[in-house]
């Protein structure tokens, strides 16, 4: 089978001569895959270069068969991604917000801002404000808008940081049903415990 995601070679060197990455290479394929390491160690400079967010030195990174530096547009509609801080508008509702991140991914089908909210069980929360959500539900609004459009691929970073128990049993519980269904989650983390109960490629 063939993988989804293939880093060749991939270095990323900053401003200052400070080497984040360094001639990393590995492919991913379906389930869910744990990238372990401790804070500073690359995990997240990788997924921003994976994301399109911010370019490899060198090194090339291929999203189901489309390349990260010459086709970001295609690869980004491939993906879903949650990084570590997601910025929301504390005024909006969860419904509006999710509408609204919708319609920029370029979703303008209704039903799947309810498909969502059932996925992360925040469908009786629709009409409430982002500002009045705890972390946890805030964490739950980012996972949901990761999920619109079905991405085969999703992307995230640190999702469990600073979550209660019940809230990290949930979200494993959201990644690992997603991945089920043949898609691909890559899962950054430096909880050992994420990565033991969920992934079975680190």
């Amino acid at each position: 089978m063939e993988p989804n995601i293939v880093f060749s070679h991939i270095t990323k060197t900053y401003r200052g001569g400070v080497t984040a990455l360094e001639d990393v290479s590995f492919s991913v394929g379906s389930g869910v895959f744990g990238l372990l390491g401790h804070n500073g160690a690359g995990k997240s400079t990788l997924m921003k270069a994976l994301v399109t967010v911010e370019p490899p030195t060198s090194g090339s990174i291929e999203v189901c068969s489309f390349d990260t530096t010459r086709q970001g547009r295609e690869v980004r509609q491939c993906l879903g991604y949650l990084p570590q801080e997601l910025p929301m508008y504390p005024s909006l509702t969860i419904g509006d917000f999710l509408h609204y991140m919708g319609e920029l991914k370029g979703v303008h089908d209704k039903a799947q801002v309810e498909k969502v909210l059932i996925q992360v069980e925040m469908q009786d929360f629709a009409k409430r404000k982002i500002g009045q959500l705890s972390g946890g539900m805030k964490r739950r609004v980012g996972i949901a808008q990761a999920l619109l459009g079905e991405p085969p691929i999703l992307v995230v970073d640190e999702p469990t940081a600073g979550l209660d128990p019940e809230e990290r049993v949930r979200f494993r519980g959201v990644l690992s049903r997603y991945a089920r269904q043949g898609r691909t989650v890559l899962l950054s983390t430096h909880i050992v415990e994420d990565v033991h109960q969920l992934c079975q490629h680190l």
